[in-house]
């Protein structure tokens, strides 16, 4: 069966991020033509006339945007919009997700399912912008595309988190479909006060963090005093306090399989440091890096990362803003 098509599809993004993604698009290549805006909410026509959108090709990889959705155009009620998308032939009793402007910010609204979609699942999704105004989108699940209504898992933290840095693993987590186990040892740069640390214990997952700032007691009362002392059985933490240009070899150790970064540094400071710490430590395979930037519109320079990220033998790279981030992407590797 020939996949559905159209001549506009339309992105949601955190609210202040859509000059970035305009800005993304071109960098990229794309060739989009902005067709219509609101805050978190962008529409494109394809480069040139006769063109069209196809449901089955819309895995652009645009880290701007938390959802990319081949649209159906736009209906004045909700259930004429939930109706357009039943009466798809694409749409196969899959989830019908729902989200609404609210404060100037795409949020969830109410109904939405709690199962996770299936990959290669119909997902519809419908958009409030206004009393009359709702537009109607698809898209298929898959690898790197967020389980969650409009892209955002709209997680809560735990009173006791020591940071919002807990958010960013948690929904990166769910974003990617990220895996741990208690095989896998993390090093993270820029951990202080702990929030990634603390959902890494939680998780079952041995930490060693890198930063010469205290760390909150929730994550210190699984503290190991010397990194020798970590061992399998229970998930532990060790505190190496240097900035993370001092730490060497033998501050790891071996094992170690994950670089983090939450370092309040350049993407290129970040990525060199990256660099580094895998030379130290060859059994790393995936790093997740928080690139914090000061201003989004740096997004067009996501290929120079990518270029650096392959020359350190990285083959699967994913950039992405999350629902938690401001002026953050988050950004996975594996090789």
């Amino acid at each position: 069966m020939k996949q559905p098509e159209s001549e506009f599809i339309f992105a949601l993004t955190n609210t202040g991020t859509e000059r970035a993604l305009k800005r993304e698009v071109e960098a990229m290549g794309l060739g989009w033509r902005l067709s219509y805006q609101r805050p978190g909410f962008v529409s494109f026509k394809p480069s040139s006339e006769g063109e069209r959108f196809s449901l089955d090709a819309l895995d652009f990889g645009v880290a701007c945007a938390r959802r990319l959705c081949l649209s159906l155009g736009k209906q004045t009620t909700r259930d004429e919009a939930e109706r357009a998308i039943r009466q798809h032939p694409a749409w196969r009793d899959g989830p019908i997700h729902r989200v609404r402007l609210v404060d100037r910010r795409i949020e969830h609204a109410e109904g939405n399912p709690t199962a996770r979609p299936r990959a290669g699942e119909c997902v519809g999704t419908v958009v409030e912008l206004g009393p009359e105004e709702f537009w109607v989108g698809l898209h298929l699940h898959g690898r790197f595309i967020s389980p969650d209504p409009g892209g955002d898992g709209a997680l809560v933290m735990p009173a006791d988190s020591p940071s919002r840095a807990w958010l960013k693993l948690e929904e990166a987590t769910r974003f990617f479909g990220l895996e741990f186990s208690a095989r896998d040892l993390v090093v993270e740069l820029g951990c202080a006060p702990g929030g990634v640390v603390l959902a890494l214990l939680r998780r079952g997952v041995s930490v060693i963090g890198v930063d010469p700032a205290n760390m909150a007691d929730v994550v210190t009362s699984h503290a190991v005093t010397e990194r020798a002392q970590g061992t399998s059985g229970r998930s532990w933490f060790y505190h190496c306090r240097k900035p993370a240009a001092l730490a060497s070899k033998r501050d790891l150790g071996a094992g170690v399989t994950w670089f983090m970064s939450d370092m309040n540094q350049s993407p290129t400071v970040v990525l060199k440091e990256c660099a580094r710490f895998c030379q130290m430590c060859p059994s790393i395979h995936s790093a997740l890096i928080t690139l914090k930037l000061t201003d989004l519109s740096q997004i067009a320079e996501r290929a120079q990362w990518c270029d650096t990220l392959t020359q350190m033998g990285f083959k699967t790279i994913r950039i992405q803003q999350l629902g938690v981030h401001n002026r953050e992407f988050a950004l996975l590797a594996r090789k």
